[in-house]
């Protein structure tokens, strides 16, 4: 085989080549790292070109968090650290904290102040922070769709809170096998404000409840002398002493001492105390109008705040302003006229047509609230119902209200569902044309121009 002959001028070349592109190299290093020190960003964007330039840089400024804790070791992060745990103690090294109902919590204010204080990447903005907890029965549905329509009704709060930064938890466990049916949330509550000491609420949204303004956020502001939020009218409890004048499947309950106390006698009412009977028969001598013998969460709520309000009334907020949560009768057929009057105020407003990404959507409900704000809220008005709650339609084990037909409950749940839907998924670049349609189709630019 020939051996290749280099002379000296191609070893000058080459070793020239070598030397530039090494030059060249270093260059590029030192160009890069100085960008990395000193970024450059983009200025708003001009849309009526594809491509936009880059303009003069500017440093970001580090905006200082809001903390809760009176403590030196407060940082400027709004990131929480999921990494650290120091090693000194806390409530969960002593082994007389318990998560169950049956062991009373003491000084727990304290003890989740403590808690913060030792994880200080979690104070910023923790008097807003809230975990929505919702669950359904251990075992399959006894009506052959219920299990879809409760992934659905599921998917819907994933989706509402992934808007709006909430973490959730689902739950499928009896914590306390004794109390079933609509107690068995209390044991559920009750352990989440122990394993989320960062939350300063627990916000309960039963299964068959679901999110059909996606872009609604709660006035927290409005409760902040108040521990517990529920739906509901004062004159009923008090005057008309209804058992229907609230509505406990969807309710708002601050991470406090306070919450632990009531929901310990609340929870005092439920079947897994030998006083279960005695109090369905107090329950049904006080409120006339309820229907069944046995002692039930929401009638037992309505008692602590109209018979002993003096203890507790106090602190627990009935809201009904909005629909905090609402009945789905009075609901479903408004939707229609609902989206064609968002649809004119987008026509009007352009920035509400841009498309965006997912993440920045607050921005736009912000941009928005101004012109349904006009709408007001509540029955009659064509504002976005906050929360749609099936009550009585019973999904997953089908033994629906015998005030409902079976149609009138899942064509509307479907109806509630797309409705939610097609505001999740028109971030996305899709839309429902029609909210009896599971369908999708592709949406326009500047829709709904």
């Amino acid at each position: 085989m020939a051996k290749s002959v280099r002379n000296k001028s191609s070893l000058w070349f080459s070793d020239g080549c070598l030397f530039l592109g090494g030059a060249f190299s270093a260059l590029l290093l030192v160009w890069g790292f100085w960008s990395f020190i000193a970024p450059i960003p983009i200025t708003d964007p001009n849309f009526d070109s594809v491509s936009t330039k880059l303009k003069t840089l500017k440093n970001p400024r580090t905006v200082p968090s809001t903390v809760i804790c009176s403590t030196s070791a407060a940082e400027t992060t709004t990131v929480p650290n999921l990494r650290h745990d120091p090693p000194e103690a806390t409530f969960y090294d002593d082994p007389e904290t318990s998560y169950t109902l049956d062991k009373p919590m003491k000084n727990w204010d304290e003890k989740r102040q403590e808690w913060l204080n030792r994880h200080p990447s979690f104070s910023a903005g923790a008097k807003s922070r809230i975990l929505l907890v919702t669950g359904s029965q251990p075992t399959p549905c006894k009506n052959p769709i219920g299990d879809h329509l409760l992934l659905r009704f599921f998917k819907n709060k994933v989706d509402y809170c992934r808007l709006h930064g909430y973490d959730i938890f689902y739950n499928n466990a009896l914590l306390q096998p004794k109390m079933h049916t609509y107690w068995a949330k209390y044991p559920v509550v009750r352990a989440a404000m122990m394993a989320h000491p960062e939350a300063e609420w627990i916000w309960w949204v039963d299964s068959d409840a679901l999110f059909t303004d996606m872009e609604f956020k709660l006035p927290l502001n409005r409760y902040k002398n108040h521990n517990l939020i529920v739906h509901g009218w004062p004159t009923l409890i008090h005057e008309a002493k209804s058992w229907t004048g609230l509505n406990a499947g969807v309710f708002l309950i601050r991470n406090c001492q306070w919450s632990l106390d009531f929901m310990d006698v609340w929870a005092s009412m439920g079947p897994q105390t030998p006083s279960y009977e005695k109090w369905g028969e107090k329950l049904r001598t006080t409120f006339k109008d309820k229907a069944f013998p046995e002692s039930d969460d929401q009638t037992g709520l309505a008692y602590l705040i109209a018979v002993e309000k003096e203890k507790w009334a106090d602190r627990i907020y009935l809201e009904s302003e909005y629909y905090f949560e609402g009945y789905w009768k009075e609901i479903v057929e408004t939707y229609e006229n609902i989206t064609d009057k968002y649809h004119e105020v987008e026509r009007k407003v352009r920035s509400l047509r841009r498309r965006h990404a997912e993440k920045v959507s607050e921005s736009y409900g912000a941009v928005r609230e101004p012109y349904v704000m006009v709408a007001g809220s509540g029955r009659g008005s064509w504002r976005r119902p906050f929360i749609t709650h099936f009550t009585g339609c019973q999904p997953c084990s089908g033994n629906h209200n015998a005030m409902y037909s079976p149609d009138a409950c899942w064509n509307g749940m479907n109806k509630a569902l797309i409705f939610a839907d097609n505001q999740v998924l028109r971030k996305f670049g899709y839309v429902h044309p029609d909210l009896q349609d599971n369908s999708v189709s592709p949406i326009p630019f500047d829709y709904p121009a």
